[in-house]
């Protein structure tokens, strides 16, 4: 591996946390409905799993590890248009969703797919992005995986609690390994612990830009509602109606679109 892929490989793997000053349990239910008291800040938390580039992932700014993305742009929009401060949870993504139940999160931003479980379970925004799916394989590998088919029987990693997990799930006599983190995985692959994974498509074009020896093969088949959007706490619909109004903006004057350039160019820039 060269210089740059043992960096890349270093950066993806940095773990942090982006927090401020927690507020109490008053100021958290204020900007979940955008009351603000005078002299009072009030903040909207967004909990997220960092490691999803070009949605959310860490970034060295200026010297500090900092957590960006296209998702993150979206989060500071609905923060500021309820005169909020916006705080950043970076956690597992297996857990986000019992965050945001508990009332430790106010939101849940991290490439989240409109299942219906999850509907069940919280409430969700209007879509906001629509991508594909797609495997990345060992570059050596690319001939041996080039279809969905020829993925029956093969070692899979994919993220847990994800719906990539679902569609591996689907595949005639695959052995998953389910991870955390994104670059859990992309070390599995690098090690010949797995043969393949799915991700995200935006997301898969990135890390095989940043890591040496890897590409992406086939396209997954489109699934029902093939799309993303925003957790809220099952019940809060004034912070869902919030929500859809930014997003409503956004996709209206296509600032989703210029952020998912700009974080996508962000995620693969040395």
């Amino acid at each position: 591996m060269n210089k740059w892929g043992k960096l890349s490989l270093g950066m993806l793997l940095a773990v942090g946390l982006l927090s401020g000053c927690g507020s109490n349990k008053n100021d958290n239910e204020s900007a979940a409905t955008g009351n603000n008291s005078t002299g009072t800040v009030k903040t909207l938390t967004m909990g997220t799993s960092a490691d999803f580039p070009p949605y959310e992932f860490h970034k060295v700014i200026d010297g500090k590890d900092t957590i960006v993305g296209f998702d993150i742009d979206i989060a500071k929009d609905i923060a500021k248009d309820m005169g909020a401060e916006l705080v950043i949870k970076d956690l597992p993504f297996k857990s986000l969703l019992n965050e945001l139940s508990s009332g430790r999160v106010d939101i849940v931003i991290s490439g989240l797919s409109p299942t219906e479980d999850r509907r069940k379970a919280v409430e969700l925004s209007d879509i906001y992005y629509k991508a594909d799916q797609a495997v990345v394989v060992r570059e050596a590998d690319k001939d041996k995986f080039a279809t969905m088919d020829s993925l029956k029987n093969a070692k899979i990693g994919i993220q847990t609690g994800s719906i990539q997990e679902d569609i591996a799930k689907g595949i005639e006599g695959a052995k998953l390994t389910s991870l955390g983190k994104i670059s859990e995985i992309i070390l599995q692959l690098q090690s010949n612990r797995v043969d393949a994974s799915i991700m995200e498509g935006p997301v898969a074009k990135a890390f095989v830009k940043n890591v040496p020896g890897l590409v992406v093969t086939a396209a997954v088949p489109v699934v029902e509602d093939n799309g993303y959007v925003i957790g809220i706490k099952k019940g809060n619909t004034e912070l869902l109606e919030k929500v859809n109004g930014t997003l409503a903006h956004l996709i209206s004057e296509g600032k989703i679109e210029q952020y998912v350039t700009a974080a996508s160019e962000l995620s693969i820039s040395k």
